[in-house]
């Protein structure tokens, strides 16, 4: 219990050492190559995907140009070989960048990295597909221009979050992903031997095949160039309020249409939820605020490593009170110090946060550092013993969340102490987003539920309170048909999903015109659009990881160490269970 206690002060410690803290270790590279720029090891941010699979490639290409781009496309065409399309920081969760097999070919976009041109009048941006969201949020503002929604991390590149459909929050004008924004595409796509082995298509709001364009799951080619439509820059006020979650299920299908940077971050264990009321308000109003989120901030090493033991330790115990309690001091932390915002840029002096979009619609400090020698890490940083975890990410449609939300609630209602593992990574955010034309985006309004928890270092160690975290899980995606957020996301929520799209089919038709060879196809991008096998893995284990959905089935057998019955949730968490009808 002493250790308990001074892991909680610990912790309220770094937290407002948080503050003080300007430099870290910058992120490593994504593709590590062993003799230069051959024989690669590609993997995401977090150093780990969910199958914890290692993906190789024979060789990484670095195009600075768009003439140089064709070039390797064409190249790797003529000697039919796979591609993948690699970005900056790859913050894609799932195996999107793995080509098969190790003859593969890598494309970075790192220095694609150019703006290219800033229209005032007609209020348009052209950027190269390397362009971070935080080059297009701080160019644009310098033009007195802004895009209006956007994800709160700004480490995304422009190519890599339109072909995952990212997003932020609002049902409001055209939604909250930035794909809706999209006025023009430039693509490189393999071609035909007259065409020189590769094609560039220039695709502009016009052109019927934009929308399979818009999210791409990197299955089309390579974004080279990408035009977005913005806005006149503009103020926001945030005022972010605590109620009890009593009257959520009705808040949340309402609140949307309320506000127009609305969210809601959800703490289920606390029966608490904390409402972001944010709307526009004239640029005379006196205010400069700044967003800077503290879980996105530069980190002591020394403390992420005594919370990620602590962390360890409350698992290997089974201690549920220990998490509890850890929840409470994180989160009722981030609400003393406002989460990050500051009215000034520097100290909080009470709500409404005022300021200009460009300071408050996103953030990610730890990425801008110098090497300390890893003092200090963004806090998933590999190299360190820090944060691990899985993410489940899922849209649920308006019209149902209302019966989600109360079922979530039930389950807390028997197991009280459960989702306090949520609460560990500030809860579940629950962000809006609007329906969309594009083939592989939300078809209808939907509420998008994000849930981070503790990630085992081994595959075989379950998690405590697993089995109401997999029904959460299994809940969104098969009795409420909640469609997965493509960067994120265990395989289990891949399963099935795409067909729940309506325009699948449609998108499939321009993926056999861009790429009838499947060279920037892999087995699992094959798996998850359905043209072959499955997504899910049958092997001992698969459950606790995420990689199968527990059935009556040999991989859920007593002599594997899990066993399922239709309609019951276990609480020991070294079974699975089954969602009820």
């Amino acid at each position: 219990m002493a250790s308990s206690v001074l892991h909680q002060v610990l912790q309220s410690t770094c937290l407002f050492l948080l503050i003080i803290i300007v430099n870290c270790s910058p992120p490593e590279e994504p593709i590590k190559c062993s003799s230069r720029n051959t024989n690669c090891v590609i993997t995401n941010s977090y150093g780990s995907f969910p199958d914890r699979a290692t993906c190789r490639a024979r060789n990484v290409a670095y195009p600075t140009t768009e003439e140089e781009l064709v070039s390797v496309v064409a190249e790797a065409t003529k000697a039919r070989r796979k591609m993948k399309v690699a970005t900056r920081y790859g913050h894609s969760i799932p195996k999107l960048v793995c080509p098969d097999g190790d003859n593969g070919l890598l494309i970075s976009t790192k220095y694609l990295n150019r703006t290219l041109a800033i229209d005032v009048q007609s209020m348009t941006m052209s950027v190269e597909s390397g362009v971070t969201l935080r080059q297009l949020i701080n160019e644009a503002a310098k033009a007195g221009l802004a895009l209006p929604y956007t994800p709160y991390w700004w480490g995304l590149t422009i190519g890599g979050l339109l072909s995952t459909g990212a997003h932020g929050s609002t049902l409001w004008g055209k939604g909250s992903a930035i794909h809706d924004y999209v006025v023009e595409l430039t693509i490189v796509s393999p071609g035909k031997p007259e065409e020189g082995y590769a094609k560039v298509r220039r695709l502009d709001e016009h052109s019927s095949e934009l929308d399979a364009a818009r999210v791409s799951l990197g299955v089309l080619g390579v974004i080279s160039k990408v035009t977005l439509k913005l806005q006149p820059i503009f103020k926001r006020s945030i005022t972010l309020q605590v109620k009890n979650d009593s009257d959520l299920a009705d808040q949340a299908v309402s609140f949307g249409n309320k506000h127009e940077f609305a969210d809601i971050a959800w703490y289920p264990s606390q029966r608490k939820a904390v409402y972001r009321i944010d709307d526009r308000v004239p640029s005379n109003r006196s205010g400069n605020g700044l967003y800077d989120y503290i879980p996105f901030r530069s980190t002591l090493s020394l403390e992420l490593t005594v919370v990620r033991t602590t962390e360890e330790n409350q698992e290997s115990a089974s201690d549920a009170n220990g998490k509890c309690l850890s929840a409470k001091v994180i989160t009722s932390s981030l609400q003393t110090l406002a989460y990050g915002l500051t009215n000034d840029g520097i100290a909080f002096t009470g709500y409404p946060v005022v300021g200009y979009q460009n300071r408050l619609q996103s953030s990610g400090t730890c990425l801008d550092s110098r090497e300390d020698s890893m003092i200090t890490a963004c806090p998933w940083d590999p190299r360190i013993k820090g944060e691990y975890f899985f993410q489940a990410t899922f849209s649920i449609r308006l019209s149902v969340v209302k019966s989600f939300i109360q079922d979530v609630q039930k389950l807390v209602t028997l197991e009280p102490k459960a989702l306090c593992v949520l609460e560990q990574y500030n809860g579940v955010l629950m962000r809006y987003v609007k329906g969309s034309s594009a083939y592989l985006g939300k078809d209808e309004d939907a509420l998008d539920f994000d849930m981070t928890f503790y990630r085992s270092k081994d595959p075989m160690t379950p998690r405590l309170y697993g089995d109401i975290l997999e029904e959460i899980e299994q809940l969104a995606v098969l009795k409420y048909g909640g469609l997965p957020h493509w960067g994120k996301n265990r395989n289990v929520a891949f399963d099935g999903a795409i067909k729940k799209y309506k325009n699948a089919g449609e998108f499939l038709k321009v993926k056999d015109v861009y790429d009838p060879m499947g060279l920037f196809s892999s087995e699992w991008t094959d798996q998850v659009l359905g043209v072959k096998g499955s997504v899910t893995l049958v092997k001992e284990g698969c459950a606790l990881e995420g990689l199968c959905i527990c059935s009556l089935d040999i991989h859920c057998a007593p002599s594997k160490g899990y066993f399922c019955r239709p309609g019951k949730v276990y609480k020991d968490a070294r079974v699975c269970s089954l969602v009820k009808n």
